[in-house]
């Protein structure tokens, strides 16, 4: 009998230590606009998932203000946001205040009333979507349903035609 109990211990302990961690991407796992709290740039009030628009696609783009493709991508996704009208964008960063104000001045982003910029301080944003690089694009439909992501420089075109 001891025999048996030390062969079920041990069969148990060995599938414990051998178990699996689930590294599937969260973003993929949970399909949906995730709940986020950002610090709006524009005056330092909270801008949640609750205040996104309804019944309106949205982008939610990762970004670095001193980041090269970032700067490149937000020139010519503000040239280009008529191909927008149709979508809320979200930008968020992890970096210091300072640095994403200076970023919202230069690049005007205050001029394009479906542009919201934030800070995302806990970098949850970062962890949900695992950012390797900047600029990361995540696109979700009307409905809030994830459709598609984009890493580094993506031509404007490609992440209008994702907006359904």
């Amino acid at each position: 009998m001891k025999k048996y109990i030390l062969l079920v211990l041990a069969v148990a302990i060995s599938a414990i230590s051998f178990a699996q961690v689930d590294t599937s991407i969260l973003y993929l796992r949970f399909p949906m606009v995730p709940s986020f709290k950002l610090t709006n740039v524009k005056d330092s009030s909270y801008f949640t998932k609750a205040d996104l628009k309804k019944k309106k696609a949205t982008i939610i783009m990762m970004f670095s203000p001193d980041c090269e493709h970032c700067q490149m991508e937000t020139k010519e996704l503000t040239a280009g946001i008529k191909l927008f009208k149709k979508a809320q964008i979200v930008m968020a960063s992890p970096l210091d205040y300072a640095y994403i104000r200076k970023f919202y001045d230069e690049y005007k982003i205050a001029d394009f009333p479906n542009i919201t910029m934030g800070r995302d301080p806990s970098y949850f944003l970062g962890t949900f979507y695992k950012i390797r690089s900047f600029p990361s694009i995540f696109v979700y439909d009307k409905k809030g349903n994830f459709v598609t992501s984009f890493t580094g420089s993506t031509p404007i075109a490609e992440i209008a035609a994702a907006i359904k």
